[in-house]
């Protein structure tokens, strides 16, 4: 039987990728990703070449649902990313002894290309660049896993229990698993720029200064146009959406939408953060802005250059920033500026604070772990700074998004069923003890009318009327 193949793409928008089935007999091959890209791939086998052929005009026709058209390879030419250490000049890192003391940077990872991504807690710290390479390790910097997706990571998020990481392919993955897998799929409407996910909601800005929101299923809540454009910053909590453009901050009802304040700032914001009560914004102008989540300026703490992000201490009792040039900053909760020093590895384009450490990921492609308690920086403002461990990459084989594995035992997991409901494709539990008319958030991917899964967990949303599975998920076969 000689080999069939079908060629997609969808190019409308923000929209660019393709997609492709191969029928060789048995065997079905999928591959996707950006057009130009070589993409993902990934390959099933069924009883019946009937059966391979069947599974395959399925996943055709899906795709033609969503705007897909039959296409020739290599006639359409790759689109172009916003990259955003395109923005930050070409700065390069000072040599130590300059006029800025070094930091007391304990150690540092090259990842291998600019990096965006950063999410530390106190197990891991993860790393993502813009060559789709997500690294995990600990907090002495040993690697133990790395993923790799199929375009530039934008960002890092965790929610509770979950990790998700933004991709420019405009897919946002889930690594909570053995692999990494589509969560939410939203680059047909949403250009990505930055994400942040609360309790299952998932917020998203993009680069024309729009701000939108998806729910659990992938279904937009609502999408609004910012009276800016260059929307990095957005932040989400239990009440609202925070959104930083090139004309300020503006705070949306986290539910319908509704405009309920803004807030102008002297530049364009390049990164946010938020506290329980407080939401911080980096601007171009070198100024960290802090509002209350009622709208109100507390502080505003001046730098010397463009600022690419900041961070603060739990409740905001210290204020880090970073600048073009590779500097690192520290405020009192009121203003008081305590130190800067230099990070030595170029600019910081995102950052996290965690226990007295300082994290950073730069855009030479760097996580570094800079030591900033008030022992550490008084022995540095004096000249003294500890000797960098610099972490070498293991030669660790990257984690790709795969078909999933099967199993024949529910033992030890939940199991849940893939079912029809009017023209979507849900999920349930079906193991004891759980609400049988909730729905479950499950990758939308790997949703087949009528199987079965087991999954290491399935949890209630905080808010209630949904589940979400963690973990790794296993198809139950019979």
């Amino acid at each position: 039987m000689a080999q069939e193949k079908i060629y997609l793409e969808l190019s409308e928008g923000s929209a660019h990728k393709f997609y492709e089935v191969t029928i060789d007999g048995k065997k079905l091959t999928t591959r996707y990703g950006r057009i130009g890209d070589a993409g993902q791939s990934s390959e099933a086998s069924f009883p019946t070449p009937e059966k391979a052929k069947a599974e395959a005009t399925k996943k055709v026709n899906e795709k033609i649902k969503k705007g897909y058209a039959q296409a020739v390879m290599g006639e359409r030419a790759k689109r172009s990313v916003t990259r955003r250490s395109a923005m930050l000049g070409s700065s390069k890192p000072k040599p130590k002894g300059n006029t800025t003391r070094q930091a007391p940077v304990l150690w540092s990872f090259q990842s291998g290309t600019s990096a965006l991504g950063i999410s530390i807690d106190k197990d891991q710290c993860w790393v993502g660049n813009e060559a789709g390479e997500i690294f995990a390790m600990d907090h002495q910097g040993k690697v133990h896993l790395k993923f790799k997706l199929p375009d530039g990571v934008k960002s890092i998020v965790r929610d509770s229990a979950w990790i998700y990481a933004s991709c420019d392919d405009g897919n946002v993955y889930d690594l909570s698993g053995k692999a990494p897998r589509v969560a939410y799929s939203i680059a047909e409407n949403v250009d990505i720029f930055w994400i942040d996910i609360h309790d299952g909601l998932l917020a998203v800005s993009d680069a024309l200064g729009n701000v939108s929101t998806f729910n659990h299923e992938e279904e937009t809540q609502w999408s609004k146009k910012s009276k800016g454009d260059k929307g990095w910053m957005v932040r989400v909590d239990e009440v609202g959406v925070y959104h930083g453009h090139s004309k300020g901050v503006t705070m949306y009802n986290r539910d319908d939408g509704e405009a309920l304040w803004t807030k102008p700032t002297n530049g364009w914001i390049g990164f946010g953060w938020q506290e329980e009560g407080t939401v911080f914004a980096s601007t171009a102008n070198g100024t960290v802005h802090r509002f209350t989540k009622k709208g109100d300026v507390q502080t505003v703490y001046k730098c010397d250059s463009y600022l690419c992000s900041c961070a603060t201490a739990p409740d905001g009792k210290y204020v880090f920033a970073g600048d073009d040039h590779g500097a690192i900053y520290c405020f009192t909760e009121e203003g008081e500026r305590l130190w800067k020093l230099d990070s030595g590895h170029g600019a910081a384009q995102s950052m996290q604070y965690f226990e007295e450490k300082v994290y950073v990921v730069t855009h030479y492609g760097y996580l570094a772990c800079i030591d900033a308690s008030e022992a550490a920086i008084a022995d540095a403002q004096r000249g003294v700074v500890p000797e960098e461990k610099e972490v070498k990459a293991p030669k660790l084989k990257a984690v790709t998004e795969t078909a999933l594995e099967t199993t024949r035992s529910a033992k030890g997991g939940v199991v849940v069923e893939c079912f029809r409901d009017g023209s979507q494709l849900r999920v349930r539990v079906v193991s004891p003890g759980f609400e049988k008319d909730w729905h479950v958030q499950f990758p939308r991917a790997a949703r087949e009318e009528g199987a079965r899964y087991v999954v290491e967990k399935v949890l209630p949303s905080a808010r209630g009327g949904f589940y979400r599975a963690l973990g790794n998920i296993q198809k139950l076969v019979t």
